[in-house]
């Protein structure tokens, strides 16, 4: 944000079991987080942002912790990551609510953007929670994959890789309807 007298991004990227992710840090907070895309060998860095200072993957302290919970969360070991503590200062009051409520939703659990826009406390709100959504920059720790549309189904997913990464996410959290075996 021209002329922001926030503290600059501290970033870094790392391997899980879906491919390469990136991360940034303002203090302890978690600011960005990136998803990998299609390419499971591009790397985040445009991502993140100019400001970012890149570093290497810690290992110890809190950040370290984060990177472990999250391999270890993308790993099947599930982890409602509601402990890391994030940043929105940058972010408008709506996008702020929407953040709050969909951070609330257990791995292996869904809502629908009506749903979200209920307990964001503006009724009939579905597409602006889409949009907000859509803008997101902290997915998996902020789990956007776990708001689908009324009817259950995967409309779309703005984080690198689109719906094949929602699927893949959902499917590691063992949720209802998704990465489970069918009869035909």
């Amino acid at each position: 944000m021209p002329g922001s007298t926030l503290a600059p991004l501290d970033a870094t990227d790392f391997d899980t079991a879906i491919g390469r992710c990136a991360v940034a840090w303002r203090g302890d907070a978690v600011a960005r987080f990136h998803l990998p895309g299609h390419d499971p060998l591009t790397t985040p860095v445009g991502r993140m942002g100019e400001d970012a200072h890149w570093l290497p993957t810690p290992t110890t302290g809190s950040r370290g912790e984060v990177i472990t919970r999250i391999r270890a969360h993308l790993d099947g070991d599930l982890d409602d990551l509601r402990w890391i503590p994030i940043d929105l200062t940058e972010l408008p009051e709506f996008h702020r609510a929407v953040y709050t409520v969909t951070r609330a939703i257990d791995p292996g659990r869904t809502l629908s953007y009506g749903e979200v826009a209920d307990r964001a406390g503006t009724p009939g709100a579905a597409q602006a929670v889409g949009q907000a959504l859509g803008r997101n920059p902290i997915p998996l720790i902020i789990p956007c994959h776990r708001v689908l549309a009324a009817d259950h189904a995967l409309h779309g997913f703005s984080a690198p890789g689109g719906i094949e990464t929602k699927q893949r996410l959902l499917a590691i959290e063992r949720t209802a309807g998704f990465g489970e075996p069918t009869l035909f």
